[in-house]
């Protein structure tokens, strides 16, 4: 995978602050967001890349390693594993090697730390599991509500994503061998992708259920009617009850949010009326009114 400065992507330098990051990442982040560059096969690939840069630099961990090993921060720690296995050894005539590992390439690595190209194919033999990576898919509340599909493109390569409905919220699922590659044959390491559902203007979910509030006119509230609902999955015509008061909550059953990898089973729609009272009133609204207090 081509080395890319994750410091110089997010345009930031590296005594940037956590601040400066996350400040720098969601500036660039609106800018080229797929929803607002529909069709744009550049602002999505730079999307993907500073979502990949604000994952490595965010996490404390992840931004040592990258400082110290530059474009082989994904394999410290086969690094560090070799250079502990060649520390134990007691095949190579007792001589201990110390100091920060070479930022050459992993052949290079081999030969300073074991001496020489026969240390180096023995050290070859050693297998070691390629990194896993992680990385966030953002959803809104309608594509968590279907299934839907998804193309990621990892090393190059695209990977075929099909994300079932009732996805939650931060959930994490794992896409087995489609990490870094493995070292000296070693298992390729997984995929972890973690989801971000943004909030919806008309929707609340909690787990299954959904909940939403609806304006119903003062006279279908005293005397009852019919309304019309939209939901996440079309209209539905809603029956309201006579003297029906203001903050009163009903159920439909199972109009709420899929149950994630259980087909056809659905939480509960939960709705709340919130009555509106009559603006620019006539006087002879008004006087009707009065007459009705009377009563």
């Amino acid at each position: 995978m081509d080395f890319v400065d994750y410091y110089k992507l997010l345009g930031i330098n590296k005594t940037a602050t956590p601040k400066d990051i996350k400040n720098a990442y969601r500036k660039l982040a609106r800018k080229y967001h797929p929803d607002l560059n529909p069709n744009d096969k550049d602002a999505k690939r730079n999307f993907q890349q500073i979502n990949e840069a604000n994952e490595v630099l965010s996490d404390p961990e992840k931004r040592k390693k990258y400082d110290q090993y530059g474009k082989d921060w994904q394999h410290s720690e086969q690094f560090e594993k070799q250079k502990q296995y060649h520390q134990q050894s007691q095949n190579f005539g007792g001589t201990t090697y110390s100091g920060s590992q070479s930022e050459g390439d992993f052949s290079d690595f081999f030969e300073s730390l074991f001496g020489g190209a026969a240390g180096a194919n023995r050290a070859r033999q050693v297998k070691f599991r390629g990194e896993d990576y992680t990385t966030e898919l953002q959803l809104d509340l309608i594509d968590a509500y279907k299934t839907n599909k998804r193309t990621l493109t990892i090393n190059g390569k695209k990977i075929r994503l099909t994300i079932p409905a009732g996805i939650e919220n931060g959930q994490t699922i794992k896409i087995a061998g489609h990490g870094g590659k493995g070292i000296n044959g070693g298992p390729d390491g997984d995929l972890y992708i973690s989801f971000s559902i943004a909030n919806n203007p008309n929707f609340k979910r909690s787990g299954n259920d959904l909940f939403t509030t609806v304006d119903l006119d003062l006279y279908i509230a005293v005397l009852g009617g019919e309304i019309t609902l939209d939901t996440l999955n079309g209209k539905v015509k809603l029956k309201v009850k006579p003297e029906t008061q203001n903050g009163t909550k009903v159920k439909l059953k199972n109009k709420g949010f899929p149950v994630y990898k259980n087909e056809g089973k659905y939480g509960d729609l939960y709705v709340t009326y919130f009555i509106k009272i009559p603006t620019n009133l006539t006087d002879k609204h008004k006087s009707l009114f009065s007459q009705l207090s009377e009563l």
